[in-house]
């Protein structure tokens, strides 16, 4: 009888003792180590969804195409609201000129393809800016502001905003070898089919483009998302900002978790000449880039539209 008793107490104390060990997730927070982050991972649990529907998450969906200048009307002070997550025909029609831009089924709906790209990795530069529609949509004769200059797929900025002068310089705010190398030769790209040349300074406050890596928020109304969302951002002319998500896995020769540094650069500096994103997916110009991918030579639509922006 004692030893069935000593028995029982021994099992409920192992019991006890296991019931109170913190949760695998608990334990992980407890030693700062937070669940992978997924900026637009959201977007899977939306396929399928169409006009007419009340989805939780849309207002996610929301914020992105708000974001990259889908929807224009989309008002924050309705966060958390139940409209948020109504699927209206305004998100229809933003949905739509999205589909238009990626070469998509135009259906205003939520189909797989259509999530499948808006999840992608992206640059964080807006494809339609102060309304003014670019890519595919640019193309419609009957919908193009008179601001828009479109010639094939590529677009060039509002306003045709271009620098004055063809001797720019560069400056790091912080980099290594690797960056620096890289981006010489990302900028001699778009050298050799312009009248473009660039030097590198080390007075980041008297250089024409400033460059750095940054996280989270740093201070210019874009902030950076975590690993896998936008992967870098810069300005049209003449404001010359350069920023990186340093919280990328960024390489010189990216395996399939990696980005290519020099891809992405190549794609950010013909932003800082001028050029919006472009529909064609082989472009330099086109907003997204894979892990794994490399992408460093410009494509006849990236050599087009700079060549129309500065009348070469």
């Amino acid at each position: 009888m004692a030893l069935k008793l000593l028995s029982f107490l021994a099992t409920s104390l192992l019991l006890l003792f296991v019931c109170s060990l913190p949760s695998p997730a608990l334990s992980r927070e407890i030693k700062g180590v937070k669940p992978k982050h997924k900026p637009f991972g959201f977007l899977q649990n939306l396929v399928g969804c169409q006009k007419g529907d009340t989805v939780e998450g849309l207002r996610q969906l929301k914020q992105y195409l708000h974001r990259f200048g889908y929807l224009q009307s989309y008002s924050p002070s309705l966060e958390g609201t139940s409209r948020d997550d109504n699927f209206d025909h305004l998100l229809e029609s933003a949905i739509r000129t999205y589909q238009l831009n990626y070469n998509l089924n135009v259906s205003g709906k939520l189909d797989a393809r259509t999530v499948e790209q808006m999840m992608k990795p992206r640059c964080g530069v807006p494809d339609i800016i102060n309304g003014t529609t670019s890519m595919n949509s640019g193309k419609s004769h009957h919908s193009r502001p008179a601001s828009v200059h479109v010639v094939l797929h590529y677009t060039v900025n509002q306003g045709r905003r271009k620098w004055g002068k063809t001797q720019l310089t560069y400056a790091f705010l912080n980099s290594g070898d690797r960056l620096r190398s890289i981006t010489a030769d990302a900028f001699r790209k778009w050298s050799a089919v312009t009248k473009f040349s660039f030097q590198e300074i080390e007075s980041l406050e008297s250089s024409d483009i400033k460059i750095g890596f940054y996280a989270g928020d740093h201070g210019d109304g874009k902030p950076f998302d975590g690993p896998g969302g936008t992967l870098a951002h810069s300005f049209y002319p003449t404001v010359g900002q350069f920023h990186l998500d340093k919280e990328e896995s960024w390489s010189t020769n990216p395996n399939m978790k990696e980005f290519d540094l020099e891809s992405v650069a190549v794609h950010e500096i013909g932003h800082l000449l001028g050029l919006g994103h472009s529909s064609v997916a082989e472009a330099i110009m086109y907003s997204g880039i894979p892990t794994g991918v490399v992408k460093r030579e410009l494509h006849q639509d990236d050599i087009d539209g700079i060549r129309d922006l500065y009348d070469l």
